[in-house]
């Protein structure tokens, strides 16, 4: 139903983890509330300036920060994921491109340490997240234009909203905007396992949709093969053999028939619990003709699933 990114291989997100860790850890000690008295500390960014490899074109730089103006925002940023749009974006796949020297990551939550005159919808201490991609949250501390950001409850966990623009946004407005649904109807989806995935099954449960949840990567599974209507052949790579121990079965109702009994028997069909006993599959109806033939192909997912959300040490 969507797809993923390139991967960011593991050492390279291990050294763009570490530089994140050692930005906060220099800027900050802790996540501590804002206090009017605190000295603004030196910006440590994770910053690019040509698109490329993100672990050959990323650099730890210092930065100064810029002066607040009227409808400005003072931000010390809390928490940054690093998303798959994060690595596109510094690799210049991405259908929106900062201009160049950029700060990498569009996602993240801050606290306001302080706002220009003009700024009328926070005040110091509220906790803010990116309104659009782009920001540039891999940085300890940004002055923002106030359009720029969105004010969210302080009482949330970090993590949450660290990661609360993009992909529970995401799974929400597929959910709202393509089809009209109601409680009780049933939403099919794959790469159940990714960020996205996992906030589909979780909203669509608040909204009391049903969901079936395609994990395509796990291991020890069993591909039962029925039918040939396409007339491809069934391939499965070696590493999906070895390492993931899938194992293809075919199914011919007749060759079964012929194993299981000399003599002909009617066809049983087990009925699902919950007095759904005396319910019979319809047929289709006899005047249709015509069939649309179609092949489902679940593409690999290639990009880790989970969120890492990087907070300075307590």
């Amino acid at each position: 139903m969507w797809g993923c990114g390139a991967l960011l291989g593991a050492r390279a997100r291990s050294r763009l983890r570490c530089e994140l860790f050692l930005a906060w850890d220099r800027g900050w000690s802790a996540a501590a509330p804002y206090s009017a008295s605190a000295e603004p500390s030196r910006v440590r960014a994770l910053v690019y300036g040509h698109h490329g490899d993100p672990a050959k074109v990323v650099e730890l730089k210092n930065l100064e920060l810029a002066a607040v103006g009227g409808s400005d925002v003072h931000v010390k940023m809390l928490a940054a994921p690093i998303n798959p749009s994060d690595i596109n974006m510094i690799q210049g796949n991405y259908g929106l491109l900062p201009k160049l020297p950029a700060v990498g990551g569009n996602e993240g939550v801050g606290q306001v340490v302080a706002v220009g005159g003009s700024v009328t919808g926070v005040k110091p201490g509220d906790w803010v997240i990116p309104a659009s991609a782009g920001l540039g949250t891999w940085q300890t501390e940004a002055v923002f234009s106030e359009e720029a950001l969105i004010s969210i409850p302080s009482d949330l966990p970090l993590q949450s909203a660290a990661t609360l623009s993009v992909n529970p946004c995401t799974a929400y407005r597929m959910l709202m905007d393509f089809e009209q649904l109601q409680p009780g109807d049933c939403v099919i989806q794959n790469a159940s396992n990714s960020g996205v995935g996992q906030a589909v099954i979780q909203i669509a449960a608040a909204l009391g949709l049903r969901t079936v949840n395609v994990v395509r990567d796990r291991p020890g599974g069993t591909m039962v093969t029925y039918g040939g209507m396409a007339k491809q052949p069934v391939i499965a790579s070696v590493s999906q053999l070895i390492f993931k121990d899938l194992k293809l079965r075919g199914f011919w109702l007749s060759q079964w028939k012929k194993d299981h009994s000399p003599e002909p028997e009617p066809v049983h069909h087990p009925s699902p619990p919950g007095g759904l006993a005396a319910q019979s599959v319809t047929p289709p109806p006899h005047a249709e003709t015509e069939e649309a033939h179609g092949v489902i192909q679940v593409k690999g997912r290639k990009v880790v699933a989970s969120v890492a959300c990087f907070r300075p040490e307590k």
